[in-house]
């Protein structure tokens, strides 16, 4: 006879309680994802993102662009994308439940994390209102660039994001983000 298996479920008041002991906490329906903290090559390529992001849209005062913002969902969903963009409305002293809209998340693949962030958080943050979500796959050195659930398009060369609510796009080098990395 086999026996049920039970799922433990978590609230986001219940990842305040997990240790700080570098590993990303995550919840999604209050289901737990546990993943290791990035490597340096992971952080090359966020970090290189998040720049050009916070040079076109953050320093104008177009967005906030966050490393490591969240998407949460109270009780039960709270997602942590290496960079979230967000409209320039929400006060500086807003939680990230206060951010009910949000225009663009990005996760960049580790080994870890490809599996959760492709199969679950992609449509999960469309599903939750994020506008449009970008899966940096460093060994392809693509984005699949995803603004409905399922598979989206995939880039190789140049992504131009359209920043919601103004006459902007936002171009990013791809040659330039993966440059010298694995």
């Amino acid at each position: 006879m086999a026996m049920a298996v039970t799922i433990p479920r978590y609230t986001v008041d219940d990842l305040e309680r997990f240790p700080s002991d570098g590993n990303r906490y995550e919840l999604l329906d209050g289901v737990l994802l546990v993943t290791p903290g990035p490597a340096p090559v992971h952080e090359i390529v966020v970090s290189r993102i998040l720049a050009r992001l916070i040079v076109a849209v953050q320093l104008p005062g177009h967005a906030y662009v966050f490393g490591h913002g969240a998407v949460t969902r109270p009780p039960g969903t709270q997602l942590e994308p290496d960079i979230l963009a967000v409209p320039p409305r929400f006060a500086s002293d807003a939680t990230w439940a206060d951010v009910t809209e949000r225009w663009l998340a990005v996760e960049v693949y580790s080994p870890s994390s490809r599996y959760y962030d492709r199969d679950f958080k992609r449509d999960a943050y469309l599903a939750l209102g994020v506008r449009e979500v970008w899966l940096v796959d460093r060994r392809e050195q693509s984005v699949e660039v995803c603004r409905a659930p399922g598979a989206g398009e995939i880039v190789r060369d140049n992504i131009r994001w359209r920043v919601p609510e103004l006459d902007l796009v936002v171009p990013v080098n791809l040659a330039e983000i993966f440059a010298g990395v694995d």
